[in-house]
C-alpha cells in the first residue's frame, strides 16, 4: 500500500511521452497547442472602418459632399478629396484618402449633402492595420489549450490545420454479473450497472471524446480476452471493479498474465483504497474501486491529471484550492480523507452521505474536501485543501 503523495510521485514518474499529431481547426478544440504558431497576416490587414457612417476627406466645415458608398468586401478603391464623403459600412475598407470616420447617429443626410453633428477627430472610428496584430507576431503560445476564442482568432489569421498533442483514447472495462443495463428488468440480487455512464459523461466533460466501453464476465479467460482487446484498441484502461481479492475478481490475475508492470495496488486514503495503477508500454491501466463514489473520486484525483498531462497540459498531481471551511468537523480516521462537498465562493461545506457505493450527495458536490488521518478538529474558518470536480 502507498501513501497519496507516494502514488502522485509514481504517476508523475511514469507519464507517457507526448505525441503530436496535424488536426483541422475544426476538431482541434480543448486540445494543446504543440508549436508556437506566428501570424502569417496583419489584423485587420487593411484600414477598416469600425462603425456604420461616413468616411470623410477632412476640411474646415461640417458639411460634406457625398460621392459613393463602400460596402463590408468591396474592394474598389476611392479617393476623396478634402470635403468629400462615402457612405461606409462597419468591416468595410477605409480609404487611404480618409482620414476619419464619422458615424451615422451624428449626421443628417439631405441628398448629396451630408452635415455632421460635431467636428470629427483625427482617424477617429478607424481601425488601423495591425491593430491586433503585426504579421510575424506571436499569436499563440506553445501549450495554448485552444478554445472558441483561439479557433476564431487562428481561422481569422488563415489557418485550416494545426500541430496539437494528442488526447489519449479511453477504454472502460465494467466487470460484474450482478450488473444490469438501465433499462432492463431488475430481478432479485442484481443492480443497475451506472459506472461506465458516470465515467464515460467525466471524460466528456473534460473532451475525451473517443471512447469505448466493454462489458466481462465474472470469469478469468473472459477478463483476459477483454482486456488484451481494450489494450490493444485504446491508450488508457478504465476497468470498474474486480480488482479486490475476491474469489470472483480476476482483474489483477488477467493484468498479470497479460503483462501489464503495476505502479502501484492499494492506496492509504479513503474512498478508493483498493486503486490500481499499471503500465504496458506506453499504455496506462487504472482498476477502479466497483463502489460509485470512490470510482469518480479516484478519477477526478488520479486518472483525470493523468490524462490531462498525457494531452499536453501544465498540470500535476495534487493540484487544489484553499477554502474556508462553513462548519465544524471531526475527523477521526486512520486513512486520508477525500470528502464530497460543495464550494459556494470562498466557502465550503463537507456534505452527509460519504459513503463510497453513494452518489446521491456526490451529484450536487463540486468539490472534495482533502484531509490527513489521525483525529481531530476542524473548526468553521479553517484553511482546507479542496480538488474542484465536475
Amino acid at each position: 500500500m502507498v501513501s497519496v503523495q507516494e502514488a502522485f510521485s509514481i504517476l508523475k514518474n511514469n507519464v507517457p511521452a507526448l505525441k503530436v499529431v496535424e488536426m483541422s481547426l475544426t476538431s482541434a478544440r480543448k486540445h494543446i497547442l504543440a508549436e508556437d504558431l506566428y501570424a502569417p497576416m496583419s489584423m485587420p490587414p487593411f484600414r477598416q472602418s469600425a462603425m456604420d457612417g461616413f468616411a470623410l476627406g477632412l476640411h474646415d466645415s461640417l458639411e460634406y459632399e457625398i460621392i459613393g458608398e463602400i460596402k463590408a468586401g468591396d474592394v474598389h478603391q476611392v479617393n476623396l478629396l478634402p470635403g468629400q464623403a462615402v457612405k461606409i459600412f462597419t468591416g468595410a475598407p477605409v480609404p487611404d484618402s480618409a482620414q476619419a470616420v464619422m458615424q451615422i447617429e451624428k449626421v443628417t443626410q439631405e441628398g448629396r449633402v451630408l452635415k455632421l453633428v460635431e467636428a470629427p477627430k483625427l482617424n477617429m472610428n478607424i481601425r488601423p492595420i495591425g491593430e491586433q496584430n503585426s504579421k510575424g507576431d506571436l499569436a499563440l503560445q506553445k501549450g495554448t489549450q485552444l478554445n472558441a476564442a483561439c479557433i476564431g482568432f487562428l481561422a481569422g489569421l488563415g489557418f485550416t490545420r494545426v500541430n496539437v498533442y494528442q488526447k489519449p483514447t479511453v477504454g472502460i472495462i465494467v466487470t460484474g454479473n450482478e450488473l444490469v443495463r438501465p433499462g432492463l428488468p431488475l430481478t432479485y440480487g442484481k443492480i443497475y450497472e451506472s459506472n461506465s455512464i458516470m465515467l464515460q459523461t467525466a471524460l466528456q466533460d473534460d473532451s475525451y471524446n473517443i471512447i469505448k466501453t466493454y462489458e466481462v464476465n465474472d470469469d478469468f479467460e473472459n477478463t483476459k480476452m477483454i482486456l488484451e482487446q481494450a489494450l490493444t484498441e485504446n491508450e488508457v484502461i478504465l476497468v470498474s471493479g474486480g480488482i479486490s481479492v475476491g474469489d470472483y475478481d480476476f482483474v489483477a490475475q488477467a493484468l498479470e498474465y497479460l503483462g501489464v508492470e503495476t505502479l502501484f495496488y492499494k492506496v492509504k486514503q479513503k474512498p478508493g483504497k483498493p486503486l490500481f495503477a499499471g503500465k504496458l508500454k506506453d499504455k496506462r491501466v487504472f482498476a477502479l474501486p466497483g463502489n460509485p463514489a470512490a470510482s469518480l473520486t479516484c478519477f477526478y484525483v488520479y486518472v483525470l491529471p493523468t490524462l490531462q498531462m498525457m494531452s499536453g497540459l501544465a498540470r500535476d498531481y495534487g493540484q487544489t484550492e484553499t477554502k474556508k471551511l462553513a462548519h465544524d468537523f471531526s475527523v477521526s480516521n486512520a486513512r486520508n480523507q477525500f470528502l464530497k462537498a460543495q464550494i459556494i465562493g470562498e466557502e465550503v461545506t463537507i456534505l452527509t452521505h460519504q459513503n463510497s457505493s453513494m452518489l446521491n450527495t456526490f451529484s450536487v458536490s463540486n468539490g472534495l474536501v482533502y484531509v490527513e488521518d489521525g483525529g481531530y478538529e476542524l473548526s468553521k474558518g479553517d484553511s482546507v485543501a479542496v480538488y474542484v470536480v465536475g
